[in-house]
């Protein structure tokens, strides 16, 4: 017998095709799933797909029909896995799906805060640029990411494509460990604080956890060059949002790309909706892992996931 499977906020997909996950079982799928309709709608599953949906112990152990958690993500931390793997469900996630799409908007995101996109872009826009006299225009020294010092935070599968395609653009990468694990790798590594000191770019590629939760605060950004920028597309929370709107408030640096946050939507009194300068920020409503051919192949991990463990 087919099994049966729901998905629980399948808007996660934006829309793409799920047939080939539907073909496998009697499939169920919903938008969006509040945490009081989980159990309802989970009932007679087998196969639960979620994407960000919590799935806690208290929940887990109402579920007796339940055989295959399948996580539309790579990031697990929506699932209690110690409660899981009591019960004997596997939790399988989606490897490296989105290793390409999150490289890239990272690269992006140095290039936009560098050459000041955000900035020109509404100069031309607002009819600025039709009523100048002046062909150029300067108001924001713009500059480039060759010969750049970039420091991975995290050399992972994203951190180490990051690592490529900076090396690729002329830059010099290094980068620190989180997980205190030393690797031979062809970057050098160094302890975060010199790494931070040293870069005129960061990206941050590590999971959140007890030693990454605030790993960038006041302290730390104090030790980067004003001209350098920060950039998040990892988990929100490993960037303490206030000493990081207070440091771009005060000049402590030039800029920050962040793609994720401590709350998501992020509550509109963060101080990083107030700042100063905005143009400083640039920010994307984490959605840097979201290429329709990042989320097909999101969509084939999942499928392929239910299929090898039926």
């Amino acid at each position: 017998m087919k099994p049966n499977i729901v998905f629980l906020d399948a808007y996660s997909i934006c829309g793409r095709d799920l047939s080939e996950i539907a073909a496998l079982g009697n499939f169920t799928a919903y938008e969006s799933t509040e945490p009081h309709e989980v159990l309802e709608r989970c009932r007679d599953a087998e196969v639960i797909i979620a994407n960000k949906t919590i799935l806690d112990a208290e929940k887990l152990r109402q579920l007796p029909r339940l055989r295959l958690i399948c996580v539309a993500a790579t990031g697990m931390n929506n699932i209690d896995l110690d409660a899981a793997a009591e019960l004997g469900i596997p939790v399988r996630n989606a490897v490296g799906y989105s290793t390409h799409s999150v490289s890239e908007t990272t690269i992006c995101s140095a290039l936009a805060l560098l050459r000041e996109v955000v900035y020109y872009d509404r100069y031309f826009k607002c009819g600025d640029y039709s009523a100048s006299p002046r062909m150029f225009n300067f108001d924001r020294p713009t500059g480039q990411i060759h010969d750049k010092n970039w420091g991975v935070i995290g050399l992972g599968n994203i951190g180490r494509e990051v690592a490529r395609l900076a090396t690729a653009f002329g830059c010099n990468v290094r980068y620190a460990s989180t997980s205190g694990t030393i690797r031979q790798e062809e970057y050098e590594q160094m302890p975060l604080d010199e790494l931070l000191a040293w870069a005129d770019v960061i990206s941050i590629h590590c999971p959140l956890n007890e030693r990454t939760r605030n790993l960038i605060g006041a302290e730390q950004l104090a030790k980067m060059k004003p001209t350098a920028v920060i950039i998040n597309v990892a988990r929100g929370g490993i960037i303490n949002e206030a000493a990081l709107a207070e440091a771009l408030n005060n000049g402590v640096i030039r800029g920050a790309a962040l793609d994720v946050f401590s709350s998501e939507p992020l509550d509109a009194s963060s101080p990083l909706f107030r700042l100063r300068d905005p143009y400083r920020l640039l920010a994307s409503p984490h959605n840097a892992w979201s290429t329709v051919e990042a989320i097909d192949r999101l969509i084939a991990c999942v499928r392929d996931n239910i299929k090898e463990y039926f």
